[in-house]
């Protein structure tokens, strides 16, 4: 991960976070989103984000780690903290499962 030799004001932080959230906002279209992404991020990044999406839903339904590992090949360690950050976390992972996965959002 890139690190700064000096670290930026917390102001600018969550600046540059906001307008990025806003212009993911702002696409409407699948496709626009995955350009984006695509653009945005190392090929790295993308496989680790769409791990930690691809066992939420998993997650979700009560399946156990091991077996979530073994069907998705994705560490026991990340599944751990997607679930940590599902039950402690600002609520991300929630709304999108709303709206992805509307019967999962339900039922938990």
């Amino acid at each position: 991960m890139k690190q700064r030799t000096e670290p930026l004001p917390d102001s600018d932080v969550d600046a540059s976070f906001r307008a990025l959230a806003k212009a993911l906002a702002g696409l409407e279209r699948v496709d626009d989103v995955a350009a984006f992404l695509q653009d945005l991020c190392t090929p790295a990044e993308l496989e680790a984000m769409a791990d930690r999406w691809r066992v939420v839903p998993l997650l979700l339904q009560g399946v156990p780690y091991r077996e979530i590992h073994e069907r998705t090949l994705v560490s026991v360690t990340t599944i751990g903290r997607v679930a940590r950050t599902l039950e402690h976390g600002a609520g991300g992972y929630a709304a999108a499962v709303k709206r992805q996965f509307p019967r999962l959002a339900t039922s938990h």
